[in-house]
């Protein structure tokens, strides 16, 4: 039944002990969002403080998260991710002793937040390409969707609203205390992962050389960090629709991303009379069209044009977004960021299942960090630009263009990487992963 489809993964013991982890430890995240804010505010920080702690944390992610997918694809997952888990509990609750006591100093904040993102940069590869290792094929769909329904969820909603009511009824430090034992008990549930035929499979996975001399002894080829990562690069530029697409979100990136994180406020402050609530609450209704989208998906079976389905859900679903600078109504406008949400939750829901079947098992770790490099490259630039656009072109303008532009890259996209032709000849409606040709860099 369609209906419980979603439902399918947690019938292997294995990814229900992954996702109960993965569901507290980001709402752990979300409470980590609102936690360090108001302790850098209690330490007598104010924009800039919070601008460089924030900062901290996206260069740990950004420096280190091809090195996390070279990692994934070199050593076991379950020992990544767990840990990961470990030292973000370690971190927090180090900050968090420190603040109880009164000891604690924005460059700890600075410094804990740095960390907490080169953990993140090594947890998300080694997260998507485990999931392959413990579900079927036919199950990942499911899986990658109800990750996008409890992400929004848990970490933009319910982890903030809990720290926000601890830090007003107690303290920012009791706040980081709860972050503190959320990543205690995701830590101690991951530690019930099948150690032995996990640490096995991936051994098996590891790519071998046979002694020619002895056809029993098998080693693990040894190779440099530089030749993984190449390996990987190498790949990417000789697979067209991993190309395109990566190259799609990487302008998507640059071109939305700056208007709704940056701009967006003015547009409701000028056009709807409104203020940050009004702000906030548009952005929970962008993340439950997500997450509602990510369930929806989840609960069907992957589309037989799956690459065609992924790109027009997303090329026209930012369509929306250029009409943001002229709405002069709440609700037209709420629409308008809930079927933008909605399509880029169907679009990650598959885009997730696509690498995780495509791609092959070795590469997989090195693949996901490539397009979480990718994604976040630009981001950054994207913030960064947006001011000063804004100072010389009126916002109408500047949405219209952003969502304009990406549904005409999307169809560029499809046809330079002959999409339509190569979703029918690699038909993913089986159980049977396809193989994708083997590429062998020198």
């Amino acid at each position: 039944m369609a209906q419980l489809r979603a439902l399918r993964p947690f019938a292997h013991r294995k990814y229900r002990v992954l996702i109960s982890a993965l569901a507290i430890s980001i709402f752990g995240s979300g409470m980590w969002a609102v936690a360090m804010v108001y302790e850098v505010l209690h330490l007598g920080g104010g924009p800039l403080e919070l601008s460089l702690v924030a900062t901290a944390a996206s260069i740990g992610l950004v420096a280190f998260v091809l090195a996390g997918g070279i990692a994934a694809d070199r050593m076991p997952q379950r020992l990544l991710i767990i840990a990961v888990e470990g030292t973000n509990l370690a971190v927090i609750a180090i900050v968090s002793l420190l603040a109880i006591f009164g000891w604690l100093q924005l460059w700890h904040v600075a410094v804990g937040a740095f960390v907490l993102g080169i953990g993140a940069a090594f947890f998300f590869p080694a997260y998507s390409a485990i999931l392959p290792r413990i579900l079927p094929p036919e199950d990942l769909l499911a899986a990658n969707g109800m990750e996008g329904t409890m992400r929004p969820i848990l970490q933009q909603a319910a982890g903030p609203a809990v720290a926000g009511i601890v830090v007003a009824s107690l303290s920012p430090a009791h706040a980081v205390s709860g972050v503190a034992v959320c990543h205690l008990t995701a830590f101690v549930i991951l530690n019930f992962l099948g150690r032995h035929s996990l640490d096995a499979d991936s051994a098996a996975a590891r790519p071998t050389t046979t002694n020619a001399t002895n056809t029993d002894a098998v080693q693990p080829r040894k190779t440099s960090f530089f030749h993984d990562l190449h390996e990987g690069i190498v790949y990417t530029l000789r697979t067209p629709w991993l190309l395109w697409t990566l190259l799609w979100a990487c302008l998507s990136v640059l071109f939305l991303i700056g208007p709704i994180e940056v701009l967006l406020p003015f547009v409701v402050e000028e056009q709807l009379s409104g203020d940050s609530r009004m702000f906030g609450f548009l952005l929970a209704v962008m993340g439950v069209g997500g997450a509602m989208a990510s369930l929806v998906t989840a609960s069907m079976t992957l589309p037989r044009r799956y690459l065609t389905v992924m790109m027009v859900s997303w090329g026209l679903g930012s369509l929306p977004i250029a009409a943001v600078g002229i709405i002069a109504n709440f609700w037209v406008m709420a629409v308008a960021l809930f079927v933008f949400g909605a399509s880029g939750g169907v679009g990650m829901v598959i885009w997730g299942t696509l690498l995780q079947r495509r791609v092959p098992p070795r590469l997989l770790g090195r693949v996901s960090s490539l397009d979480f490099f990718v994604s976040l490259a630009l981001m950054p630039l994207s913030m960064a630009l947006a001011g000063p656009v804004a100072q010389m072109a009126p916002l109408w303008l500047i949405f219209l263009v952003a969502g304009t532009v990406c549904p005409v890259v999307a169809v560029v996209a499809m046809a330079a990487a002959r999409m339509p032709t190569d979703e029918l000849e690699h038909p993913l409606d089986k159980a049977e992963p396809t193989e994708e040709p083997e590429i062998v860099s020198t």
